[in-house]
Parts: C-alpha cells; sequence; structure tokens
C-alpha cells in the first residue's frame, strides 16, 4: 500500500482558496446584525455571571432559553458568542452554528477567537459543508490561527468526514502542535475511510510521541483490529487498556467485545460481556449479534428478553439482529410480535430492520408478507433488492426472482454477485436452463463470472439442469476455484451418477490446498452410495470426523444409512438410525423403509412403517411402500388390511405432477387435473397417443402369433 503521507505531501502544496473569498461566506448569515444592535430590554450586569448563566442552559440542553436569553443580552463577548455557538454545534445544528459564527465576525469590537473558528470548523464537518470549510480554512492560515491546536484538529475532522482524506492528513502532519484530539481525528478518519493498516501506523506515531491515549482513541484502534483481523495488535491494545483501567467503559468494552467476535473468537467477546458491570445497548446488541453470528439464535432471543427486563431501551440495530433471530429458527408467530413493536417504536424505516423482516418472512414461507413489506420500503439498498430476489429464488419462485433482477437492473442499484447467484441457483432448482443460460451471458458480460459465488451457482445450476458437460466445462475452465465451487461439482457428479469422477475430484481437492466442508462430504458420501462403495463410505465417514474434526450432521448419517440400505445392509443400517446422536425423523426412517423395499425386508420394513406413521400418522408413501413389500411377499391379508386402515383414515396418495415451459409459460400436468386452459387439446393428444400405442401393441401381437 502506497503510503498515504507521501501521496499527499506530493500532491499538494498550499491550499487554493484565499481570506478574500471569506467575505462571500459572511453574507449568508440568516440575520442582520443591524437588527442586533437595536436595544434590549436585559439589563446590564456583570457579564461573568451572565456568561455562567448561559453556558448553564446551554450545558443542560435548554437551547431556546440560551438563545432567548443570548438575543436579549445587551453586551456580548467572545465567551457569549463561542457558549452559544457550541450548544449549536453539539446540537448538530449546523446551520445556525454557522449562521450565528457569521454575525459574530460583523462586530468590528469582538477579536477572532480560535476556540470559536475550531466550532465554526466543526460544524462544516458535521453538515459536510466542504466549501465552507475551505474557505475557513483559508481565513484561519490567512489570520494566523492554523497553527492552533484547536483549529488544526477540526480542520483534520472536517476534511475526514468529508471524505477528503488525504488533505485531512496534509494540515494533520503539518500542525506544530497535537493532543490526543488532533490524533483521535486523523486516525478516526482512516479507520472510516478503510483505510485500517495507515490508522494503526498512525496509532503507534502517537504512542511513540507519548501522547495519552483516551477511551475513544483506544475505540477507533480496536474497530481497525475488527474490520483486518488483526488479533494479536488488538490483545496488545487490550492488555494496555487494563492496565489503564479504561476497560471498565462500556464504551471501550463494547469495542474490545466486538474486535474478539470479528476475529473469530466468540468465547472471548461473550467473557467480556457478563464481566461488564454497565451494560447499554451497545453491550446487548452486541451480544445478540454474536449469538446469531454463531447459530445460537434461541440463546439471542433470550438475551433480547433479558435486555428488555433490564429496562434497556433497543435500537434498531437491536431490532435488526433479533428479526434475524427468529428468521434463522423459522418462528414466525415471534417474528411478527417484533414486527408489530417495530412499528410501535418507528424503527421500520430503519433499512437494517426492514430488510431483516423481508429476510424473516421469506424464511418463513411468507412471500407476500415479505414482498408487501418490500413494495413499501421508502427506500431501498442493495441488501433490501438482494434479500428478496433470494427469498423468492429459496422459495422455489425463480420466474418471480427472474422478474424482481429485471426489475432491480432497470430501476434500482446494480445487482451484486449475491443476487445474481441466487436466481442462477432458482433457475436450477426449477430446471429452466434457457433463463439460466441468459443469466450466465449476463454475468459474462459484467465481469462476474469468475467470482465464487456466482461460479458455484453457475456449476450447480448447469448439474441440477442435466447439463453436467456443461458443468464440467465452466469448473475445468476456472482458475483459484473454492471450496464451494469444488463442492458444488462433486454433488452435480454425485447426483448424475458419475460416482467415480465425484470420489475423484473429492481427492483432489487436499493437492489443490482446500479443506474440504461439511457439504463437500454429503457429496462424496451420496457418490459412495450410488456406487455402492461401502468401504470407502465408511472410510470418509471415519476421516470426516477424526481428521478433519467435522462435527456429524443429520444428513451425514443420512448418507451412511442410504448406503447400508443400498448395499442391503439393512439390519446395520437400522442400529445405526437407533444409536446416531440426533432426534430419529420420518426422513431416516423412509429411507431405511425404501430400503426394505429394495431388497424385501418385509419385517424390518413393518418396524420402519410404524417409526414413520408415529411421526405422520397420514403419510401415504408409507402405507403405499408397506403395502408393496407385503405383496412382494405374497401377504395379502396384511395388504388388505392396510388397504382398509388407508380407506378409514380417508388416506390417498398424492399424485405425481411434471411441468414443461414453452414459450416463457410454465404448463404443470397432474393426473386426471382438468384446469388447464387447453385442458381439451390435452386430452385430445394423449387420446390420439393411446390409439397409437394399442394399434402398435396389436401389430406385435399378430407378428408374434
Amino acid at each position: 500500500m502506497i503510503s498515504l503521507r507521501l501521496c499527499h505531501r506530493r500532491l499538494y502544496a498550499t491550499p487554493k482558496f484565499t481570506y478574500a473569498e471569506w467575505g462571500y461566506f459572511l453574507d449568508v448569515a440568516k440575520r442582520n446584525y443591524h437588527l442586533m444592535q437595536e436595544s434590549r430590554h436585559f439589563p446590564l450586569q456583570d457579564m461573568l455571571e451572565i456568561n455562567s448563566q448561559l453556558k448553564e442552559l446551554v450545558k443542560n440542553g435548554q437551547l431556546e432559553n440560551a438563545r432567548q436569553m443570548f438575543d436579549k443580552m445587551t453586551q456580548r463577548d467572545e465567551v457569549s458568542w463561542t457558549n452559544m455557538i457550541s450548544g449549536y454545534v453539539n446540537d448538530s445544528s449546523s446551520l445556525q452554528a454557522l449562521s450565528l459564527f457569521s454575525e459574530m465576525q460583523r462586530d468590528p469590537i469582538l477579536k477572532m477567537d480560535p476556540f470559536a473558528l475550531s466550532l465554526a470548523v466543526k460544524a462544516c464537518g458535521l453538515s459536510m459543508h466542504l466549501r465552507c470549510g475551505e474557505l475557513l480554512h483559508g481565513y484561519s492560515i490567512k489570520a494566523d490561527f492554523v497553527s492552533s491546536v484547536f483549529v488544526g484538529s477540526s480542520l483534520v475532522d472536517m476534511y475526514m468526514k468529508a471524505g477528503k482524506v488525504l488533505e485531512g492528513c496534509r494540515v494533520f502532519d503539518e500542525m506544530p502542535l497535537r493532543n490526543v484530539v488532533s490524533w483521535t481525528a486523523v486516525i478516526t478518519g482512516l479507520v472510516r475511510a478503510g483505510y485500517n493498516e495507515e490508522g494503526l501506523v498512525y496509532f503507534s506515531e502517537m504512542w511513540r510521541d507519548g501522547v495519552e491515549c483516551d477511551s475513544y482513541a483506544y475505540a477507533i484502534v480496536l474497530k481497525a483490529c475488527a474490520d483486518i483481523g488483526c488479533l494479536n495488535y488488538g490483545r496488545e491494545m487490550h492488555t494496555r487498556i487494563v492496565k489503564k483501567g479504561l476497560d471498565i467503559s462500556s464504551y471501550v468494552a463494547n469495542s474490545l467485545a466486538t474486535m474478539y467476535n470479528k476475529c473469530g473468537k466468540l468465547n472471548y467477546g461473550m467473557c467480556l460481556f457478563k464481566r461488564m458491570k454497565l451494560r447499554d445497548v451497545v453491550s446487548w446488541t452486541t451480544v445478540i449479534t454474536t449469538y446469531v453470528q454463531i447459530g445460537q439464535d434461541q440463546y439471542g432471543i433470550q438475551a433480547f428478553l433479558r435486555m428488555k427486563e433490564s429496562s434497556v431501551t433497543p435500537n434498531a440495530y437491536t431490532f435488526a439482529a433479533v428479526v434475524a433471530a427468529c428468521a434463522n429458527l423459522a418462528r414466525l408467530d415471534w417474528g411478527v410480535q417484533l414486527h408489530a413493536n417495530v412499528v410501535c417504536v418507528g424503527f421500520l424505516d430503519s433499512l437494517s430492520v426492514s430488510n431483516s423482516i423481508v429476510t424473516m418472512y421469506s424464511k418463513c414461507g411468507q412471500l407476500g408478507s415479505a414482498s408487501l413489506i418490500f413494495h413499501e420500503m421508502s427506500r431501498k439498498d442493495i441488501v433490501s433488492w438482494s434479500t428478496i430476489i433470494a427469498g423468492y429464488a429459496q422459495g422455489g419462485c425463480g420466474e418471480e426472482a427472474f422478474k424482481l433482477l429485471s426489475w432491480m437492473r432497470k430501476e434500482g442499484p446494480k445487482p451484486t454477485e449475491f443476487a445474481l447467484a441466487s436466481v442462477l441457483s432458482a433457475c436450477g432448482s426449477m430446471a429452466i436452463l434457457d433463463q439460466g443460460k441468459q443469466l450466465h451471458a449476463h454475468v459474462l458480460i459484467i465481469g462476474l463470472d469468475h467470482t465464487p459465488l456466482v461460479l458455484s451457482a453457475l456449476i450447480n445450476m448447469y448439474s441440477k439442469c442435466g447439463s453436467i458437460a456443461e458443468a464440467s466445462k465452466i469448473f475445468n475452465s476456472s482458475q483459484d476455484i473454492d471450496v464451494v465451487s469444488w463442492t458444488a461439482m462433486i454433488n452435480g457428479y454425485a447426483e448424475h451418477g458419475y460416482s467415480r469422477d465425484a470420489i475423484s475430484l473429492f481427492e483432489k481437492v487436499l493437492f489443490a490446498g482446500l479443506r474440504p466442508d461439511s457439504v463437500t462430504f454429503i457429496g462424496v458420501l451420496s457418490a459412495c452410495s450410488h456406487a455402492g462403495l461401502v468401504d470407502l463410505g465408511f472410510h470418509y465417514f471415519k476421516l470426516m470426523k477424526e481428521e478433519y474434526k467435522i462435527s456429524l450432521s443429520k444428513e451425514h448419517y443420512g448418507c451412511m444409512i442410504d448406503l447400508l440400505c443400498r448395499a442391503g445392509r439393512i439390519i446395520d443400517a437400522e442400529n445405526m438410525i437407533k444409536n446416531m446422536p440426533f432426534e430419529k425423523d420420518d426422513v431416516v426412517w423412509s429411507t431405511l423403509l425404501r430400503g426394505c423395499r429394495l431388497h424385501g425386508d418385509a419385517e424390518c420394513g413393518r418396524r420402519a412403517a410404524e417409526q414413520i406413521l408415529k411421526l405422520a400418522p397420514n403419510c401415504a408413501v408409507t402405507h403405499t411402500t408397506l403395502s408393496n413389500i407385503y405383496a412382494s411377499k405374497g401377504k395379502w391379508a396384511e395388504v388388505a388390511e392396510l388397504r382398509k386402515l388407508m380407506r378409514l383414515k380417508g388416506v390417498m396418495k398424492e399424485p405425481g405432477w411434471s411441468w414443461i415451459k414453452v414459450k416463457d409459460q410454465v404448463s404443470a400436468f397432474v393426473a386426471g387435473d382438468k384446469r388447464h386452459p387447453q385442458n381439451e387439446d390435452i386430452y385430445d393428444i394423449l387420446d390420439l397417443i393411446s390409439s397409437k400405442m394399442e394399434f402398435s401393441l396389436q401389430n406385435i401381437a399378430s407378428i408374434l402369433e
């Protein structure tokens, strides 16, 4: 990285604005100075006492009363004006502060005060009024106030807030005197602009110069460490903070917890929270967000309830985090209650909150509610668009997701790789290859085809659409492929029955310097299952636990149970189900039932069916599969009993359906369904096909005779 300090020293020498231009700024005053000279009805008193009263009003936030007192004063000195301007600046009322400063300048009796000038510069920074700030900078140079540490610090802060990082660094480097405020201003500006390493360099210089750091300086340095994942430097700061006794400050403690969380040390962050004596809204929000990030959403919601009990008022970020927890748990009832709470407290206009609510409704399958919230949002950012598109894509509504993406391209922000990958995944799930190809062409044009997220989505889309050769072509022609893309290709091979290719590719993951994750192992275990490679499957199962220390999930056990069932080891599969450290759901028992049907194990099939019917008493597939097993064994009495039971329960097998897309219209076909608009034509064609088949069968029969 090129040093900002070297860069700005080459580009800048002297400011281009002059003191003469300051006259233009003085003309913008909203109050006429001559009107201010009219007689007042406030009696002449000791200025020290009056200024003290004025300062007290300002300090207590009573700006309106302070202004009334200020306007009635028959005499005002520099302290009077500075107190009033300071009140407006602290209240973020920049326009009033600058207007009052302009009036102060018109008084020929008053001498300009560096502190008052620094307040005016600070007001420019708050309102992002760069041109006004540049004029004040020119005036400070002309009037020789630029050497004041107050003025210099305010100028640095103003330029940094306006995004002029190089100018801010130049002013700082030219300051003859610097205090902790000056150093904090330049470090804060650099860190917020993304120059985290530069910010840490300046902090090191500050430390070497012997400047005493305050809590704000440490907090911004901890933010820099968090943003770049610099854990060791953050630990060093933690040590210094403890030695100075600043760790009791909630501001610093929150920054420490955030730093540890972002650096992956979530337990450290939680320990810091528990040791806090005073927990503010930031502390609670940090711990709730941490729980959500590590997947312990239930604890995040419990922390939110404890926060409410401790009389701490949640802010927008708190609601965004706890709504996200409800979304991850798919707890629609809690999410609806929080939505109502958000509306009551007026946080629905917050983008982070509204985006979380859209996500919550999407994950809970309420796409109508998610769409309603999205369309009612007064502002939409890239996250809003990506969230609603992902919601429709993951909900199996590929057409709607595609339409939203088109709308986003026309009226919204430029689509990111996340939005594009979501729609590509939807194209794969619905096997809409034509739209997938169009989107592929688009990502090629905009140059996002090699980003990891889009690359894995392309491989996944072509694989699910049956174009495994095209998926393989994309994979083989790409460079710097991450483990997600490797996993997508392995799963693609496994799903299409290319088990040997999937296993071979898995073995190459290690040589590529990548570490397979839990999803990668699901792919290779599925490949072993389809190929009947029981011993190799158990080898990978053991490898995952012992070498890679990956926690086994229900999906991994499901793959192994399927592997055993396909290999005819039905009893071993049943024992694995009984011994697995997870709740036995209908999915694993259904896998065993299918295995029993395949290998004709009626007794084990009966036990598996009993377990399924305990969980889903009216499952038609289970009744039908068990009936078929009995029939294959000639147990017609049991078949008749099952059929009778199905009639008594009113259980009917759900008919299968298929669909086809013609000219951008998707048509679904279900046995016995006559709701299609072209219903008569469809049945006419079916009758024609049936008649031709009967005619062909008759011809074959006559030939055989």
